[in-house]
């Protein structure tokens, strides 16, 4: 038996860590790649298995049987139990950390400075799309003056 409250706290607890490196420490290679490997990497791996034993019917989540993404309601049944949203939850952490990994490289790369890129990244962090929305408009104007949009 799984114990979704020890897992939740857990992926929490990783995702917490690892967007305190990002943001508050000097941005070594070895820190990107721990954050990369360590926290996104991990992140995808609990996810992917959570998601494999959802699906399989390993993981009973809801009455009838595996998962239905077809529906809202489905979706719904789904986050309504600890395992659908701990594996949800996990989804949401691995992919804004690896949103947040791209902002502070790219932020790194166009010179922004890192005071800048904190709230940013905060805001990432909390809400994820609306923190990938603030800095999709505040790279625009440094990546036109590289004269690249990578």
């Amino acid at each position: 038996m799984i114990d979704w409250d020890a897992l939740f706290s857990m992926v929490n607890l990783l995702a917490l860590i690892a967007w305190a490196g990002l943001i508050l420490l000097p941005r070594w290679p070895a820190l990107l790649s721990g954050v990369m490997y360590l926290g996104v990497g991990l992140l995808c791996l609990i996810y992917a298995a959570g998601l494999i034993g959802l699906v399989s019917g390993l993981i009973p989540n809801v009455e009838g049987g595996g998962a239905d993404f077809t529906s809202i309601e489905g979706v719904q049944a789904i986050f309504a139990t600890r395992a659908g949203a701990t594996i949800g939850w996990t989804h949401y952490l691995a992919f804004d950390l690896f949103v947040g990994l791209w902002i502070a490289r790219d932020g790194d790369a166009k010179n922004i400075s890192r005071f800048i890129q904190a709230p940013i990244l905060l805001t990432t962090f909390m809400a994820g799309p609306l923190g990938l929305l603030l800095w999709l408009l505040l790279r625009e104007p440094a990546a036109r003056r590289q004269g690249r949009f990578r």
